[in-house]
């Protein structure tokens, strides 16, 4: 007996220690990439500070106002054109499935099988079956409504990132969608996995067939600007090199028209994001979801667009239980707050970044200028308060900060357990809401519960707020394989959730929780070791602080509260310290310069190594690969030397830093490789990918720090 006490308790000590490890690795890709994403809306925010504040005769501004242009509100007469698909031909040796319209299920399984068989779709059934999309979802509302009494279920599912195993491993285990088989699609469907837009058709298609059956929700990642950072643009251009450019402008208009949210029974709001304590489904209900094309800044408008709501069905507010008397129009998103504080110029909160006409503004200019080695150009201040109109972007005209903010709020929101609502600063975007926030909302809209995604769930799907809110999320496998589990949802007419999980990797479900604990572990670590790389000069300023005598030696605790400093990642560093620092430590002390040869991280391409430029290009990776794909309007991954330039330059204005014209042109040398004066942009981010060194090695050390981490009592014999 007391042997079975001794091994239940080393047993439940070792789960223990593994579950407290899998936390941990979670906050670390968790971290990283709400980083990432706040960088991508800091580098936007700056572009839209050139765009309000620069002349439209500007070259720079002209290299990235094309990318705002796509928030303009244009007729649908204007978008005809694009969705021409008949002069494209069909070649005889093309073997993929053929699709004929109007679509039959027969259709949809032929695609499916040949999405599974890794075939391609031709570029002209693509965009005819873009162009039926379109049509269709613009005469659905911004909130569609779904009964239950029709069906025993209706399925739920969350974001899929271009994970296409598992929306297959959805069908198989639930049935593909049908009359019998409803599904509700929550949004992210692109970026990050490599079939997004395999994904995309096989939704758009079933939608076509069962439009009272399937229905799709918009995400935040449903934005040509968001696209460009996290791999929906690059997947296009690279699967549709003819047709690819298109293909993305068409998807653009799709993604605007995508509606916002779905309530079953008049009881279940389900939407990607969240609320806030200002969400109103009356308003809602009434925006022009298709004047948001990027949902990360307000549009501006050609001319006076009178819409008459999505579909029309909220034109005249009667007969939507939805519906609300009027809007409220200002002037200028940014304008709409005088009294706001006038603070930095790169916010943290998505709508709390807001250009100020403060009386430093020309100083901000001018010290802009002078990063960028901007001159001539810049004489002439565009004044979004004075000017009306600019030639380029055409008329300003009001913008709803309120419909904004709404939008905002349902795209990238989070729950929090505080009571409250406060700026998401963690994602740069949305907010955060509470418990209290969402039985307001509810009670005031007769709501039971809220359905929403948006965050990676280790199980694939977490019960929050008295299980008022349940998140899910349908990408297993996220971060890395084996780091979650995707799951679904069965919603049947009693409202109470069933919720379905699984696991799209068959080697992930083979492996033993220590070993999958392991494998993960391994990911998030070598992750974190590019970041720690990427910032080498900030940290060892930050650990010269703590160290005035200049001997190269700090205490643990310096060494965690330095890391925390420079990289606000808001990881508990010193439970960290067995995994990132090994034999440099003694006596509670570390050696930081050996600590930095120990992250054992190199450049593959050392000839590259005298431009200067290294650490800038491992840490602001993601960001320079944005602006390329941005400068690269006609979408051929090529660049030129001036463009390239250009590019150095407006990152150099973005992060108010110094790069010289001779450190960039000895770089676009040295990364010229066939010397015929252009870049291939996906060859220059490729040389520059973080490797590891003695990589054996390196497993062998984290194996070992993790072996020696668990100490594991003895079992009895």
């Amino acid at each position: 007996m007391r042997s079975a006490l001794l091994i239940q308790r080393w047993y439940r000590q070792y789960v223990a220690r593994l579950e407290m490890r899998r936390r941990c690795t979670w906050n670390i890709f968790q971290s990283i990439e709400y980083a990432g994403q706040q960088d991508q809306i800091k580098l936007y925010n700056f572009f839209g500070f050139l765009m309000d504040h620069f002349t439209p005769a500007s070259s720079e501004r002209n290299l990235i106002s094309h990318i705002f242009r796509e928030n303009e509100v244009f007729q649908d007469v204007e978008w005809e054109p694009y969705f021409c698909y008949k002069s494209i031909e069909v070649p005889d040796t093309y073997t993929g499935p053929h699709l004929t319209f109007p679509l039959t299920v027969s259709n949809i399984t032929e695609l499916v099988e040949a999405f599974k068989h890794k075939e391609q779709l031709h570029a002209r059934f693509v965009l005819q079956l873009l162009g039926e999309t379109w049509r269709l979802l613009r005469v659905l509302p911004n909130i569609t409504e779904v009964s239950t009494c029709h069906s025993k279920e209706i399925t739920i599912c969350g974001d899929l990132h271009g994970h296409l195993e598992d929306l297959l491993l959805v069908f198989y285990k639930n049935g593909l969608p049908s009359v019998e088989t409803p599904y509700v699609f929550n949004g992210d469907f692109v970026d990050r996995g490599k079939d997004s837009i395999e994904i995309l058709l096989i939704l758009f298609a079933f939608q076509l067939v069962y439009p009272n059956d399937v229905h799709l929700n918009r995400g935040n990642h449903e934005d040509h600007i968001v696209n460009l950072r996290y791999g929906f643009t690059k997947e296009v251009l690279g699967k549709y090199r003819l047709h690819g450019k298109k293909i993305l402008k068409l998807l653009q208009k799709i993604f605007s028209w995508l509606p916002l949210a779905t309530v079953i029974d008049q009881k279940v709001l389900i939407l990607h994001g969240g609320i806030s304590d200002t969400t109103d489904l009356k308003l809602i209900a009434k925006l022009e979801r298709n004047r948001y094309v990027s949902a990360l800044r307000p549009p501006k408008c050609r001319q006076a667009v009178k819409s008459k709501g999505p579909g029309g069905q909220y034109s005249d507010g009667e007969g939507d239980r939805y519906s609300a008397a009027g809007r409220r129009r200002v002037r200028s998103l940014t304008h709409s707050n005088p009294a706001t504080a006038r603070h930095e110029l790169q916010r943290r909160s998505l709508q709390a970044y807001c250009i100020r006409t403060s009386p430093n503004v020309e100083e901000e200019l001018r010290e802009r200028r002078r990063w960028a080695g901007l001159t001539a150009s810049y004489e002439r201040i565009h004044d979004p308060i004075s000017s009306d109109s600019d030639p380029d972007t055409g008329e300003v005209l009001e913008t709803d900060a309120e419909e904004w903010k709404q939008i905002v709020d349902m795209l990238w929101s989070d729950p929090m357990p505080q009571d409250g609502c406060i700026p998401n600063e963690v994602r740069g975007g949305g907010c955060y809401w509470g418990p209290d926030v969402t039985q307001e909302v509810l009670n005031r809209h007769n709501l039971r519960l809220l359905i929403r995604s948006h965050e990676c769930k280790q199980d694939g799907y977490e019960f929050c707020h008295d299980r008022k809110v349940l998140t899910i999320f349908s990408a297993s496998n996220y971060y890395e394989v084996g780091s979650n589990r995707g799951a679904y949802i069965r919603l049947g007419p009693d409202l109470n959730p069933h919720v379905v999980q699984y696991q799209a990797s068959r080697s992930t479900r083979e492996l033993t929780l220590r070993q999958s604990v392991g494998r993960t572990e391994r990911s998030a670590l070598r992750a974190l070791r590019e970041q720690l790389f990427a910032h080498k000069s900030d940290l060892i300023s930050a650990f010269e602080e703590y160290d005035p005598e200049h001997t190269g030696v700090i205490s643990m605790k310096h060494w965690a509260v330095a890391t925390e400093t420079v990289l606000h990642l808001g990881l508990p560093w010193r439970v960290l310290r067995s995994q990132l620092v090994g034999c440099s430590t003694q006596d509670g002390m570390i050696n930081y310069n050996d600590w930095f040869r120990e992250l054992a991280l190199m450049d593959p391409n050392k000839e590259l190594a005298h431009t200067g430029l290294l650490e800038t290009m491992y840490r602001h990776h993601s960001n320079l690969e944005t602006i390329f794909r941005i400068i690269d309007t006609d979408h051929s991954g090529l660049i030129s030397f001036e463009e390239f330039r250009q590019t150095w330059k407006l990152l150099s204005s973005h992060l108010k830093m110094e790069i010289s014209d001779k450190a960039i042109s000895d770089l676009a040398v040295s990364i010229d490789f066939n010397k015929d004066g252009s870049i291939d942009i996906n060859e220059f981010m490729e040389a520059f990918r973080l490797v590891d060194c003695s990589h054996a090695q390196i497993l062998d050390s984290i194996n070992e720090g993790l072996t020696s981490d668990l100490q594991q009592p003895t079992s009895p014999s």
